[in-house]
């Protein structure tokens, strides 16, 4: 057994290298379960509260232990945590010679071939001169850069348009084939990481490449000892992204602007490509404007009544077939126009599968559209991942770890072994070292309707506002959806100036996630009003934020298509769906948003959760039982208290 007591005492190696180091018992217990795990080639899920320390109590045994080892995490801020500055710490306070490489998705590195077709096509048209700009220093950035990640350019941001003309995508990238072969960045990344000892990816890109087969970590897991999944809470929903089949209008249209370049500059004596190449535009845009409403999703059953979608789609795999068989004719030409044959024959294929698979439907899988403000998916998702990913587990011999702060209900980890095929794995929890019970305060508000009350989200803010007042800003206001989000902040704006109050409010979509954080934690007293994207991922420490306000249970809807077959099967099999699926699932995601609250050993704060069915049902108990050991209130006084540091003895 590694002597991993030594490494996590307070005057232990960490303590020695890293500024603010302090023993956890709960860290090193978990540390030592991985060691275990990882000698044994086991399978182990565990769950460590906020403030336990998770990262170095993997880091530690997974680099002492040799051999290979794959970290996934569930976002590209982590990974480059992990790699920039995590890994570093512990492999010099370790003193071993531990090679790591950094592996993102190829939208992420930049494209010689598709910069050089931007720079040179007179034919892409750019939004305004500050794309043109961006492109210029994307060309500059290529030259000088070692790696080609788009993250080393922060001159350009994330979302601009221009990142799409230079990167490329699974579907267009020419992969050997590719003039600029020998120079390409992501090849580069790929040759690193079969080299390295550790490897961080994020777990789009592991499902990705290993589910989809292909080229990359397929290469990297058969040599791999050990594989660590961080925010593993997320890993459901993006397997069942990756174990099922999706078609986008947006996929279309990209290929349809592919078309259009090599029309021009390969094939311009091929008089009825153009016209081909209108006609597929046209039908694919035709099919999105048969649904009036955005963000929205339909079942199969649900859109088969839409009498003009299905003409449409019709009339676009018509068009999409012509355009293929033109494309085919002159696939010769370049291996670009090939590639464009290729997809287009691919995603007529995929089409006619959505349309008429119902081998699919029999083999557990569920059909659906979603509706974006500009575009259209069409999905087939498993039902069940279970079955799925217990094959990628039983391929080969080596350790399996799963590790989050939120995988259980109650310490019962039931659902989320289930979930994911995990049966045989050992569990195991750690609470948070926080004094939570002197540190926070859980408030649910008397007097409140019923969440599907006409007039909720009303009811809400004006019980949140006198508790706004006492914490004096210094607030994240988190919504279940988009239109609740958009509802307080209308109602937090007028009310604000009745009362002249001056915090400032921050509405999620006004900027990027991170500069809204920025500009949070620099004015101190401020209100964000966000949804799904501030739930988690997020650590603001220190006073800043000393409220965190949760509209209602973060329960799915019932009536998303996905949601709503797999409640069918459950209940079909004799379950219980709402205690067996949608209650875990709602407890996990709440104990996200709470833990955006307390983040360090000196953080106070209030947790103000405001549907009444936390007290009023009788699954409320499970759920608060859930959460973080704090004192409990439905008293406006008590949170006031609390806010003048008075300390009372608080219960339901």
């Amino acid at each position: 057994m590694l002597d991993l007591k030594s490494v996590f005492s307070s005057d232990g190696q960490l303590s020695k290298q890293i500024p603010g180091f302090r023993a956890r018992a709960q860290q090193l217990e978990m540390a030592q379960a991985i060691a275990e795990t990882i000698g044994k080639n086991g399978l182990l899920v565990a769950e460590a509260g906020t403030g336990t320390g998770k990262t170095f109590a993997y880091l530690v045994p997974a680099l002492l232990a040799g051999g290979k080892v794959i970290i996934s995490t569930g976002t590209k801020t982590l990974q480059d945590q992990l790699f920039n500055r995590d890994i570093p710490s512990v492999r010099a306070a370790l003193n071993v010679p531990v090679s790591v490489a950094l592996l993102k998705g190829r939208a992420n590195y930049i494209c010689h071939y598709h910069l050089e077709r931007a720079l040179q096509d007179n034919y892409l048209t750019f939004v305004n001169r500050e794309e043109i700009n961006y492109l210029q220093k994307i060309e500059r950035y290529a030259v000088h850069s070692k790696d080609g990640d788009k993250g080393g350019l922060n001159t350009v941001p994330e979302n601009a348009a221009i990142w799409h003309h230079v990167t490329a995508t699974r579907e267009n990238c020419l992969g050997s084939e590719c003039p600029n072969y020998k120079q390409c960045f992501l090849m580069e990344a790929r040759k690193k990481a079969l080299a390295a000892d550790v490897v961080v990816v994020n777990h789009h890109l592991f499902f990705a490449d290993v589910m989809l087969r292909d080229e990359g970590l397929t290469e990297l897991l058969p040599a791999c000892n050990t594989v660590i999944f961080d925010e593993a809470h997320q890993l459901p929903e993006t397997a069942s992204l990756f174990f099922g089949e999706s078609i986008s209008t947006g996929q279309l249209l990209d290929l349809v602007q592919d078309c259009k370049v090599e029309a021009v500059q390969t094939a311009q004596d091929c008089v009825i490509l153009p016209d081909a190449i209108a006609a597929t535009d046209k039908a694919v845009k035709d099919l999105r404007l048969t649904i009036q409403e955005e963000n929205v999703r339909f079942s199969l059953f649900a859109i088969a009544k839409n009498k003009a979608f299905n003409q449409a789609l019709d009339h676009l795999l018509e068009k999409l077939s012509e355009l293929t068989e033109i494309l085919e004719s002159q696939a010769e030409r370049s291996e670009s126009l090939e590639n464009c044959w290729r997809r287009a024959s691919d995603h007529v294929d995929s089409i006619k599968r959505w349309r008429n698979d119902t081998d699919a439907d029999a083999a557990g899988f569920v059909r659906w559209v979603e509706v974006y403000s500009k575009a259209l998916q069409l999905n087939a998702t498993p039902l069940s991942i279970a079955e799925i990913f217990n094959r990628q587990l039983n391929a080969s011999p080596r350790a399996w770890i799963f590790t989050s702060a939120t995988l259980s209900v109650k310490q019962n980890f039931d659902h989320y072994l289930g979930e994911m095929g995990l049966a045989a794995a050992q569990s195991a929890s750690w609470d948070s070292p926080f004094n939570y019970s002197e540190q926070a305060l859980l408030y649910v508000p008397t007097g409140l309707p019923e969440p599907h009350h006409k007039g909720y989200t009303e009811h809400v803010v004006k019980a949140a506002l006198p508790v706004l007042k006492a914490s004096r800003g210094r607030a994240f206001f988190l919504c279940t959806s988009l239109r609740a989000m958009q509802q307080v902040y209308d109602q937090l704006t007028g009310d604000f100036e009745v009362e002249g109050i001056e915090y400032p409010l921050l509405l999620q979509g006004n900027g990027s996630r991170s500069s809204m954080l920025k500009r949070f934690r620099e004015l101190e007293n401020a209100v964000l009003i966000g949804s799904h994207s501030f739930w988690e991922g997020i650590d603001v420490r220190g006073e800043a934020l000393s409220l965190v306000i949760i509209d209602k249970l973060p329960f799915a809807p019932p009536d998303d298509p996905v949601l709503s077959a797999r409640i069918e099967k459950i209940n079909r099999e004799g379950g219980n769906a709402f205690m067996e699926y949608q209650l875990p699932h709602a407890v996990i995601s709440l104990k996200q948003g709470a833990g955006r609250l307390i983040r360090d050993e000196t953080d106070r704060g209030v947790l103000m959760i405001c549907d009444p069915r936390l007290t009023a049902k009788s699954y409320g108990r499970k759920i608060w039982q859930s959460l973080p050991p704090m004192k409990r209130t439905r008293q406006l006084t008590d949170v006031e208290r609390f806010f003048t540091d008075e300390n009372q003895s608080l219960v339901f």
